[in-house]
């Protein structure tokens, strides 16, 4: 069975990729770029074939899906700043559509696409989120869950060109890897000394439940369906304590009202303009760290009887890793993965 995972350097694609090779799997392809960090996957990285390619470079993704019968796409570009939108829509739409086209070209037996909560769509009122609910255009999807609502789409395009494929849509992911990128970043700006927290809530998961329940997905008889993987639905204030907590640290005080978070990402915004950088703080996560939504986990647990790893054990294994990492330049760090479900 050739396999072919997209993303494979990344955050959730390295845990994927360690789950893959622990459940014995040995044909195991993976798409980098040059320029992509090998930390997360040093350990098994020689028993991966790697290909270096861009998912939107056409000729060369069509190469590296040759032969290959199962595909995890998990590559994708998460930004909530301005001057990244074109480049997001690029990699999330036109790179999913890339992956389909190429997928039905070749006969693929099977696509697992990563989503997200934000490609189910989010609008006012709204009390809990399943799959069942239907995208509507709001003030309240970010730039990045639309780009990822139409990368949904090319799948279910796919789909009905006779493509079997799974779309999985994460909370927000949690646990160890870049230090200064995506979740994981919460625990440094906690360990920092961070005051502040929001007022709103979200959905979160350990990135070990979405790795195997991708797996899952692939080798069950499910397609043509979308999963919600979600751990638990936790106020923005207490994913912040309890990350505090994990790290002997005092927890923020302050919460966010619209005056401060104006303040924040106007001052981060011209920052980011005179230095070149990334800004920490943007318009849209102002906005999302007010609002709480809700979503339900029912469907996953039914289908593959999936048992949650808690948010309390993710941040505390978390915190831990973090508080080593600490002693060593903040290498870029992983979780270990549950060896009992992989035997």
């Amino acid at each position: 069975m050739k396999i072919l995972v997209t993303g494979g350097t990344g955050f959730l694609g390295s845990y994927l990729l360690r789950y893959l090779v622990h459940k014995g799997y040995n044909n195991i392809h993976a798409i980098r770029r040059p320029s992509s960090r090998m930390d997360l996957v040093e350990e098994i990285k020689d028993k991966i074939h790697w290909i270096e390619c861009d998912i939107l470079d056409v000729i060369g993704l069509g190469k590296a899906m040759e032969g290959v019968q199962q595909i995890y796409h998990v590559a994708a570009m998460v930004s909530f700043e301005s001057k990244h939108r074109k480049k997001m829509h690029q990699v999330n739409v036109e790179g999913t559509a890339n992956i389909v086209n190429l997928a039905l070209e070749n006969g693929v037996e099977k696509l697992v696409h990563v989503s997200s909560t934000a490609a189910i769509g989010r609008r006012k009122k709204i009390k809990k989120i399943t799959e069942k609910t239907k995208w509507e255009r709001s003030d309240y999807n970010s730039e990045y869950g639309i780009s990822k609502y139409l990368a949904e789409q090319e799948v279910w395009r796919g789909v009905a060109e006779g493509l079997k494929a799974v779309v999985i849509n994460p909370g927000i992911i949690l646990g160890a890897g870049f230090w200064e990128e995506g979740s994981a970043s919460f625990f440094m700006k906690m360990w920092k000394g961070n005051k502040f927290y929001g007022k709103g809530g979200n959905a979160f998961v350990d990135v070990r439940d979405v790795s195997q329940l991708m797996i899952e997905m692939m080798e069950r008889e499910v397609h043509g369906e979308r999963f919600l993987a979600i751990g638990e639905n936790w106020s923005y204030q207490k994913i912040f304590d309890t990350i505090a907590d994990s790290l002997n640290k005092s927890r923020p005080t302050i919460a966010l009202n619209p005056i401060l978070g104006g303040l924040a990402w106007r001052v981060e915004w011209l920052r980011s303009r005179l230095t070149g950088s990334s800004a920490i703080v943007t318009k849209e996560t102002v906005q999302n760290s007010f609002r709480t939504w809700i979503y339900e986990n029912k469907k996953s647990i039914d289908t593959f009887n999936h048992q949650y790893i808690s948010l309390e054990q993710t941040i505390k294994e978390t915190g831990q890793i973090f508080q080593n990492a600490s002693k060593n330049s903040f290498k870029p760090s992983y979780l270990t993965i549950n060896q009992s479900v992989t035997n």
